[in-house]
């Protein structure tokens, strides 16, 4: 910048004087001593470097004002002036609430098979879970911790201590050790409630269903429905208020469009119909109802729960499958269908950020579901199109 305003105004103005000074003929001073034209060319040189310096001078004076004007020297005493003013000031990147965690850990139970009919591992010990429930979590903020459901029960207890959340996939298994550890561990959410920690759990599509065999205490509470592979609506029940609930923070189109646009994946074989699930003091006593689907016959069944007194939300339908499974040939992935998906998502990890658990970022760095490599099974064209297997 300086060299650059030196050469534009010195240039012209030491071209325009160099024109200005009187030209030497032979005619006129060839008869003149050496002494005077020593002392001529000596005047000469002297005014040529007058008028180069003077555009030098104006670039160095405007160039101290530029910074003087951006940079302050402050005295001693001025210091505290300046730092008590400064404090005054909003900051520009406030402090996040103390009260909220940000690095929220869900962990995921792990379920019987390879998710692959055995395609990938039929061993008798193998479970999976789909990378779209990994997806569907990290998509709103949190990461991962596999619970790998034929664990010992205390393997499983250690890793409960270092997750804020749980979510129960969708599947097929609701008896045995997958029954029995799905009891357990709902268990054991509820009592860290009932200590004083906001320990959320998401339970879709199987595990609506188990929940609602585990809390109406009746394994035959289930009836049969025909939804699968099958986008459906949610029908909103008047009297329940969604404030507070996982749609509360929905765009009111987005609410409206859920009962009029088939937004959802629905994909199970069983249910609970309204009725039943009302007739049950269990249910009705533990759960309200939010919504409701119909399935290919119109038979009308609950779709959407949320416990009254804990942060337990079950839905029958898929929210992760919008936006990151496309085996099945009806699941939506309109842009308003992976609104839903993302929606249901930061609902799960904002409740999870409340959670009081402060894991060891060790043990929770050594448990991450990274440890584990994914496999694609997309190819089949069925099912999911990525799983993790354990064995």
């Amino acid at each position: 910048m300086f060299a650059e305003r030196l050469c534009n105004s010195s240039s012209s103005e030491f071209s325009e004087k160099l024109s200005e000074m009187p030209k030497s003929t032979t005619s006129h001073h060839h008869a003149s001593s050496s002494s005077s034209s020593s002392s001529l060319s000596s005047a000469r040189y002297k005014e040529i470097w007058n008028y180069l310096w003077i555009p030098v001078l104006i670039s160095l004076s405007k160039e101290l004002s530029f910074a003087k004007a951006h940079q302050s020297i402050l005295l001693p005493s001025e210091e505290e002036e300046f730092r008590v003013q400064a404090q005054r000031l909003p900051s520009s990147c406030p402090a996040p609430p103390s009260n909220l965690y940000f690095r929220p850990v869900i962990g995921i139970l792990s379920h019987p098979g390879d998710g692959a009919s055995g395609r990938l591992n039929n061993g008798t010990n193998a479970s999976y879970i789909a990378a779209s429930y990994v997806k569907f979590v990290e998509a709103a903020g949190a990461r991962v911790i596999p619970l790998i459901y034929n664990e010992p029960p205390e393997v499983l207890a250690e890793k409960l201590n270092l997750v804020n959340g749980v979510l129960l996939t969708g599947g097929w298994a609701k008896s045995g050790l997958y029954f029995e550890t799905v009891q357990r561990i709902f268990k054991q959410i509820l009592e860290k409630n009932d200590a004083g920690d906001h320990f959320p759990l998401y339970a879709i599509c199987l595990g609506f269903e188990l929940l609602n065999m585990i809390i109406s205490q009746d394994d035959n509470i289930l009836e049969k429905f025909r939804a699968t592979d099958q986008a459906s609506t949610l029908q909103f029940v008047k009297s329940t208020a969604l404030e507070g609930t996982v749609f509360e923070r929905f765009p009111p189109e987005l609410l409206r469009k859920l009962s009029t646009d088939c937004l959802v994946m629905q994909n199970h074989q069983y249910g609970v119909s309204p009725e039943r699930f009302l007739q049950n003091i269990g249910l009705s006593r533990f759960f309200n109802i939010l919504t409701t689907s119909t399935d290919a016959y119109d038979e009308v069944y609950v779709s959407t729960i949320q416990a009254r007194n804990y942060p337990v939300t079950a839905f029958q339908w898929h929210p992760e499958k919008n936006a990151f499974e496309w085996g099945l040939s009806m699941i939506p992935h309109s842009e308003d269908a992976i609104q839903v998906t993302q929606h249901v998502a930061n609902y799960l990890i904002s409740e999870a950020r409340r959670s009081l658990n402060r894991p060891a970022a060790r043990e929770v760095l050594d448990n991450l579901i990274y440890n584990f490599i994914p496999t694609y099974c997309g190819k089949a064209g069925k099912g999911y199109d990525e799983v993790y297997i354990f064995s």
